[in-house]
């Protein structure tokens, strides 16, 4: 840590007013934003100890990616053109049954560097993967690593799922609790815990009672997939009369608090019951078209006041974690699904990507926007590129022209992680290389071939 001085910048505050300071400053002392401004930065400053010219680069709030699986990047590729409940029984349940911690670790470092690599320093991680009780801990461990912000949901489920991926209540609450005693607040606060109920189909009335007031107790949220595909609804309609939004309310747990995957088949009914709660959607736009799963209705939801959170979901389903695909793909496919051009600007979908992502993470005081008192989470983006240039509106060319090859300089809690397009804090070749042989092992351990 120190202090760090970043200028000459597009600053991108993504704050309330939404303010762009071209040329901009922002100055970082240890973990926090000390000041954002316009123009040259103030003497005093300049003698930072890190001094980073940004000129001809777009300075931004790191992104959130509020959803994914990182044990998937062993699988990625794997059951292409499938739908939900096929892919899982092809791709998710045989690795599943058998992965390692060291092998849970290894694809959480590949995850975790892409996602540095592709702009998002905070990531949530829906890990229900527990065949080794402490792949949840290498997991912990490669984010401890690796410099992210990061949010384990640790997911489960007790009934009605796989045999080998259900559990007791009572496992559920203890390695929960386990985990939160080893991981809550570590690493200066950068690794938090929470519940991770898997599905609606899976989790029983009472084991989600129990936990959302564990969750109450301990100031923490919960993040379940709701309404993915139709076939899941129905299956919820057969198994208690109602659908997953419907359900949670019933249930009286639907919240502030919820981090409400997908939400793709959503009735006008539960929209305002999701807008009353107050709870988060995170939409998945480049998985739901991937598994042809539907349109979630986001333009809608916004215009309810529903926050809306963005993120790639697991790589076995995407094919990866690129977040600033994931912004022009929410542009894109709710433009033509709406036939309205204007139906989200780039502003819209970056305030989704920063300050509802921010909101999903639980932390929106600290994260979402570059403003004096929030950590020093930021990206530092070239837009001196052929695709990119002429850049006329930065908002722009961030969602429509740039891509992971663009990001030059990531920053989480003060610290550098990649700078001039290279991870500094782990041997990535080394990870890669380690990690394409265990996964191998895996897949031969496993039984899965490769078609």
């Amino acid at each position: 840590m120190g202090t760090i001085l970043i200028k000459n910048g597009t600053v991108l505050t993504i704050n309330e007013k939404e303010e762009v300071y071209c040329p901009g400053f922002v100055f970082i002392e240890n973990d926090l934003i000390v000041a954002v401004g316009e123009g040259e930065a103030p003497l005093p400053y300049q003698k930072a100890d890190t001094v980073i010219d940004a000129h001809l680069m777009a300075v931004m709030p790191g992104m959130v990616n509020a959803h994914t699986h990182l044990f998937q990047t062993f699988i990625r590729g794997l059951a292409d053109d499938k739908p939900l409940l096929d892919w899982l029984k092809t791709a998710i349940w045989p690795v599943a049954q058998a992965m390692t911690e060291e092998e849970a670790y290894l694809a959480a470092m590949v995850g975790l560097i892409e996602n540095l690599r592709g702009g998002a320093t905070s990531v949530i991680d829906h890990q229900y993967i527990h065949a080794d009780p402490f792949n949840d801990d290498g997991v912990c461990r490669a984010a401890e690593e690796t410099g992210v912000r990061f949010l384990l949901a640790r997911g489960w489920a007790d009934m009605d799922y796989h045999p080998a991926l259900m559990e007791t209540p009572e496992r559920i609450v203890r390695e929960t609790t386990r985990l939160r005693q080893k991981w809550e607040n570590a690493a200066n606060g950068r690794i938090r815990v929470e519940y991770g109920p898997l599905i609606p189909w899976g989790c029983s009335d009472e084991t989600m009672k129990k936990t959302h007031t564990m969750s109450k107790e301990w100031c923490s949220g919960t993040h379940i997939h709701v309404a993915e595909t139709q076939k899941e609804i129905e299956m919820n309609m057969d198994l208690r009369g109602n659908r997953h939004i419907e359900w949670l309310d019933q249930i009286g747990v639907l919240g502030p608090d919820f981090q409400l995957v997908h939400s793709v088949w959503l009735t006008d009914h539960e929209i305002e019951l999701v807008a009353k709660s107050n709870a988060v959607v995170v939409h998945c736009p480049v998985s739901n078209m991937y598994l042809a799963s539907g349109v979630a209705r986001v333009p809608e939801m916004l215009n309810k006041g529903i926050t809306v959170a963005l993120a790639s979901d697991g790589p076995g389903s995407n094919n990866n974690q690129d977040m600033l695909a994931v912004l022009k793909t929410t542009a894109l496919l709710h433009k033509v699904n709406t036939l309205n051009a204007m139906v989200l600007l780039p502003e819209d979908v970056l305030r989704m990507a920063c300050r509802g992502g921010a909101r999903a993470f639980g932390i929106p005081e600290q994260i979402g926007s570059l403003q004096p008192g929030k950590k020093a989470d930021l990206v530092l983006i070239d837009l001196n590129t052929p695709m990119a240039m002429p850049v006329h509106r930065v908002a722009s060319a961030l969602v429509y022209n740039v891509s992971t090859r663009d990001v030059d300089t990531v920053i989480v809690d003060g610290n550098i992680l990649m700078r001039d397009k290279e991870i500094l804090v782990v041997d990535e070749k080394l990870i890669l290389n380690k990690a394409r042989k265990v996964c191998q092992d895996l897949f031969d351990r496993a039984g899965v071939t490769i078609e």
